[in-house]
């Protein structure tokens, strides 16, 4: 059938007075239902003061905050999201019986989920490295959860490849979830060998176009799709540009500051300024490596991306230890903005203090309410740091009780043990390794385990986790903080130690089997 054929225009006309109409988009030659463009200048002159102590009193600069966090679904995502649904209606590729896939990070599948309230189904292949609120908000919207133990983040063909054995685990558990939704497991099955090859290289962007190809499903493809650069240069950037004209002033004296997901938003608003203004002024800011910030992507994670294009922006690599200061401070002021804007901000203003830049855009991308769990642990209990790096742990590798592997799938052999024992420089003795399943209780349920707090219970006080990336232990290290149990996250987990680069994971990590 075409899909001239597939058109449904009761569904465009449900989509469009629900949803378009509702969400900032062009009408004539203006751009209704703006986002509130915001001074954040004063706030920020205070936060300077009374958190690092830096007085710019006597710097004139401006920083406004574009909070997208007020949109219909509490993203700037919604936006793309939108803009992709509205024509794929338009062009009959989605309608009230086709279902809709893709894999998130959470925001983008949260906006789809509007399309719930439609009648539409929605599944989303989301990691289990989610923060427990993003999971809340998506079973909010309906959508069928797709829940994988591996990160959705990799870029199509990463070279860090999981082993064989741990494809075929979770193709498997894949396939019960499919089921479970009512997808035919023959069709999975004949197509299993594509599915275990994408797993093995964690390419869960790509597992989502070829489940929707199988199953004649729509993907969105946010990861490649032109439209989501196209509505940041024809929508977002002009309604910025319009605000300032309000003001009396101009976009073209301004640098914007965003983050990175898909590069929808870099991409849209650096074509803007360079085809308005003839001007190289959007600032990327991503994380460092082992960093694991709330929908948003280290550096090396956004390479290989069809829309990174680093030649177009200025890119920047912040400590989010730095940032959450920020972030508590702002959030305790009544601004609703999430993790990546504390890093955006943070970087205006110490360009700011260092004289680079007197005007600033801020992009607020999100809100704290889904990461409020985390949010709360700023500020209380000890002065020891929830990441350590490397190098910082082996320096107090002898003040640890004892060094603790967590994962929920996963478990280092032998050899895995004596990588992490010569990167910290301590005895492989020191090292315990709890069953998979224990993890996996503790993420699922936020409580400890019997079998866990035997391991936590020692004289210092104080245990390091190490997981795969860093992600899973952080997310271990953010449960137990909220219990009084002080750990640490190492960051970049086993697959950054020195001892272990070069080696597939395969070589040192295998499928837990318990």
């Amino acid at each position: 059938m075409s899909e001239a054929q597939n058109y449904d225009p009761a569904l465009l006309e449900k989509f469009e007075q629900e949803i378009w109409n509702q969400i900032p988009h062009i009408e004539g030659d203006k751009i209704v239902n703006a986002t509130p463009l915001v001074d954040l200048t004063a706030d920020l002159k205070e936060c300077a003061k009374s958190v690092f102590k830096l007085n710019l009193d006597d710097k004139d600069f401006t920083i406004y905050g574009k909070f997208d966090s007020e949109l219909l679904s509490g993203s700037i995502k919604v936006r793309a999201a939108s803009h992709i649904i509205h024509e794929a209606i338009k062009e009959g590729k989605c309608n009230g019986k086709r279902v809709v896939i893709e894999a998130t990070s959470g925001n983008f599948g949260i906006a789809l989920g509007l399309l719930s309230k439609l009648g539409v189904t929605v599944v989303a292949l989301v990691s289990r490295k989610l923060q427990e609120g993003v999971f809340k908000e998506l079973r909010n919207e309906n959508i069928k959860i797709m829940d994988l133990d591996m990160d959705i983040c990799p870029a199509p063909g990463m070279e860090n490849k999981a082993d064989e054995m741990a494809a075929k685990a979770t193709a498997g558990n894949i396939r019960s979830q499919l089921t479970e939704m009512g997808f035919d497991p023959q069709i999975f099955d004949n197509n299993l060998s594509e599915i275990e090859a994408l797993l093995a290289k964690q390419d869960i962007i790509n597992l989502a176009r070829f489940l929707a190809e199988i199953y004649d499903l729509f993907c969105p493809k946010q990861y490649d799709n032109e439209l989501n650069i196209d509505i940041h240069n024809t929508v977002t950037a002009p309604e910025i540009d319009q605000q300032l004209h309000e003001l009396g002033d101009s976009l073209e004296d301004y640098a914007l500051y965003c983050s990175f997901g898909t590069g929808g938003t870099s991409g849209g608003l650096s074509k803007y300024m360079a085809e308005k203004y003839n001007k190289k002024a959007v600032h990327v800011v991503f994380p460092p490596l082992g960093q694991d910030v709330a929908g948003i992507r280290t550096k090396s994670k956004a390479e290989g991306l069809t829309l990174y294009n680093p030649e177009s922006y200025t890119e920047h690599e912040i400590d989010f230890e730095n940032a959450k200061l920020i972030l508590k401070y702002m959030v305790d002021k009544g601004y609703d903005i999430g993790e990546s804007s504390a890093l955006e901000l943070f970087t205006a203003l110490e360009m700011v203090y260092k004289g680079e830049i007197k005007k600033a855009i801020v992009i607020i991308a999100d809100g704290i309410e889904k990461y409020r769990k985390n949010f709360e642990m700023i500020g209380k209990g000890s002065d020891v740091p929830m990441r350590v790096s490397l190098e910082d742990a082996a320096a107090v590798a002898a003040d640890y009780d004892n060094i603790i592997w967590v994962h929920t799938q996963y478990t280092p052999k032998e050899e895995g043990i004596e990588i992490i024992a010569k990167s910290l420089g301590v005895d492989k003795s020191k090292i315990t390794v709890p069953k998979a399943s224990t993890i996996n209780n503790l993420l699922s349920t936020q409580q400890v385990p019997d079998e866990l707090n035997k391991e936590l219970e020692g004289s210092k006080g104080k245990s390091l986790l190490v997981c795969m990336a860093g992600n899973t232990s952080l997310m271990t290290a953010q449960v137990l903080a909220s219990k009084g149990i002080v750990t640490q996250s190492l960051n970049g987990g086993i697959t950054n130690l020195p001892e272990g680069r070069g080696k597939n994971p395969g070589e040192y990590i295998q499928v837990a089997r318990e």
